[in-house]
């Protein structure tokens, strides 16, 4: 028994048992253990993860189903696997640990994750092996924990460089870990990092939230994002900054408004303005999905008021009925201009000064789809 015992890799065993996980989950401090097992510790009453022995804050089990697959193959190769695994896979343990261990310095937790970051760009193969051992949770952790309040510059490489990471990883892991954020403290730090952070953790927070709003697993934290009106007004706002940041503000609330009920929401803290300035910019590359955006929240009669009370909403959108470069746009385009044009004469006045007869003339003798065309024609007949 001994002998069989010495033939399960490290990797393969629970921490708490000792045993080869039969049902490996990984808790929010990274660290995975057999579902039984800790179910034990937790029913104990224990409120701390019992390898790092940091509190849980979020007591929440996710399946590792990457390492339960691994442990699959290793016991159908009959509890072999080549030199190649061990040789990759233990460096990546002992940086996982330094990461964890409360005697790793600062600057030895920055360097651990300068290699992570330097793997995940320069040999992706690894990636795959990070997920195994739980990096996934652990750099969401690491990420979202207690905000430096000076926001010093190794701070700020330390948290650019982790959701670098992370965003490299989520499309091997499991979207659960992303619930983490649904932690109150979690969520202010996500804010406050938006709020204080640089151009590249915007853009990465931005990223982020494009993933949280694409998958029903992390539906509930989208709509926990859509209530917290200090970030909306924060995502809006850097819409209009003539920035990189700035395109994946627009991917951002093109996520966020999967919701209804976000729209409402991302409308009160003035997205109709952000969107006209953004379209009315016309080097803007998404100015077509800022379109389709506007056209989605125009359903709410806010949004229709605020449009029509800018002095260059109308414009915006008669604009993009057609450009010379494409006709991506025009659709919505042309639908907006129904919706508020349907219902309001000062719409229709602004939308005939601005020179809307002429672009859907010119729209109409273009080669766009037929649907678009018979759109454009009934605009004409209502204005």
């Amino acid at each position: 028994m001994r002998e069989v015992e010495m033939t399960v890799p490290h990797l393969f065993r629970c921490p708490i048992s000792l045993d080869l996980f039969t049902d490996p989950v990984t808790l929010c401090t990274g660290q995975t253990y057999d579902r039984s097992s800790i179910e034990k510790w937790l029913a104990a009453g224990n409120l701390t993860c019992p390898v790092t022995m940091q509190k849980l804050h979020d007591p929440s089990l996710v399946p590792n189903h990457n390492l339960r697959h691994l442990i699959q193959q290793w016991c159908q190769m009959d509890h072999r696997f080549g030199p190649d695994y061990f040789t990759a896979i233990d460096p990546l343990v002992s940086l996982k640990h330094c990461l964890q261990s409360p005697q790793s310095t600062f600057q030895e937790k920055l360097e651990a994750l300068q290699k992570i970051q330097l793997l995940t760009d320069q040999t992706p193969s690894t990636n795959p092996f990070l997920i195994q051992i739980g990096f996934l949770p652990l750099l969401l952790q690491l990420s979202f924990q207690m905000v430096d309040p000076e926001f010093s510059q190794d701070y700020m490489n330390f948290v650019e460089q982790g959701l670098t990471c992370v965003l490299k990883l989520l499309p091997y892991g499991e979207l659960e870990s992303l619930n983490m954020l649904k932690q109150d403290s979690k969520l202010e730090s996500l804010v406050v990092l938006f709020e204080h952070g640089s151009i590249i953790m915007k853009q990465s927070l931005c990223h982020l939230v494009g993933v949280i709003s694409s998958s029903s697993s992390t539906r509930e934290l989208c709509a926990m994002i859509g209530k917290h009106p200090r970030f909306l007004n924060l995502i809006v706002c850097i819409v209009n900054q003539n920035n990189e940041a700035s395109e994946t503000g627009i991917k951002a609330i093109s996520a966020l408004c999967c919701l209804e009920s976000n729209r409402g929401k991302l409308v009160q803290q003035g997205l109709i303005d952000a969107l006209v300035t953004y379209i009315l910019n016309s080097e803007r590359s998404l100015a077509a999905m800022a379109m389709a955006i506007l056209e989605q929240v125009l359903g709410i009669e806010r949004a229709k008021e605020a449009l029509i009370k800018n002095p260059n909403g109308v414009k915006a959108v008669v604009k993009m009925v057609f450009r010379v470069s494409d006709h991506e746009g025009s659709e919505s385009a042309v639908n907006s201009l129904m919706m508020v044009c349907r219902e309001s004469l000062e719409a229709r006045e602004k939308a005939i000064v601005a020179g809307v007869l002429t672009q859907l003339l010119l729209l109409l003798q273009s080669q766009c789809n037929g649907r678009t065309k018979t759109k454009a024609t009934t605009l004409l007949k209502l204005l």
